[in-house]
């Protein structure tokens, strides 16, 4: 039976155990927990202050909607990068030991990874150069909605239909994508009505008029 101290002791020997070597850096129990906790922490918080510049600070300097969430990305990504370099670092990994790691990786995307590369870097160049941005309405290959998010790999559109269709990317820099906000957010969207043809149109028009005024009106009322 294990007393108190052996069982202390047991723990600690079993956390600093190398369970395997990199160059110069020795992985073990806590290196592993520790790399779990501050990675955790990291995109928890980066995305959080993502959060906070797009819904509250933003806001207060009258930023456009599509650009501040463009800025916020590219914040995230830039606290992302030097989070990992500075978790590695305190935690005494030798960065130089992952290029072999990195070269295995290159061989990977050189295979099976192109697509996803391609997706990551056109989010990049999207994000900087803004062709498109959250808020635009967008239309490509007969998709037509408004763009709701702009992650790394894909940007989600939202039809009129209230259906989110995910768009990988490279679609939005290789295909021919007509934005009909890029200039100005003041957008017309013709929306086709069928009605007899022995329907008088000055009434029907003034069935949609009255329609779209009750619509304004239950909408003030909520």
């Amino acid at each position: 039976m294990l007393t108190f101290k052996e069982l202390l002791e047991w723990i600690n020997n079993a956390l600093h155990f190398e369970l395997f070597r990199i160059g110069t850096s020795a992985f073990n129990a806590i290196t592993f927990l520790w790399l779990f906790f501050s990675f955790f922490l990291l995109f928890y918080l980066s995305s959080k202050i993502k959060k906070i510049l797009i819904k509250k600070v933003f806001p207060k300097y009258n930023i456009d909607v599509g650009i501040g969430d463009s800025i916020a990305a590219i914040v995230r990504y830039l606290l992302l990068i030097v989070g990992i370099v500075v978790i590695f670092q305190t935690t005494g990994i030798d960065l130089s030991a992952f290029c072999v790691l990195l070269g295995a990786l290159g061989v990977g995307i050189g295979f099976g990874l192109q697509s996803i590369t391609n997706n990551f870097i056109s989010g990049l160049i999207i994000l900087f150069e803004r062709p498109v941005k959250v808020g635009d309405r967008v239309e490509i290959e007969g998709l037509e909605g408004n763009i709701i998010n702009i992650a790394a790999r894909a940007t989600t559109i939202l039809t009129n239909d209230n259906i989110a269709v995910i768009v990988p990317n490279s679609d939005l820099i290789n295909k021919r994508v007509v934005n009909w906000s890029h200039n100005n957010r003041s957008v017309r969207i013709n929306i086709p009505i069928g009605v007899a043809y022995k329907e008088d149109p000055a009434f029907v028009r003034t069935l949609l008029l009255d329609y779209r005024l009750f619509r304004q009106a239950s909408h003030i009322k909520k």
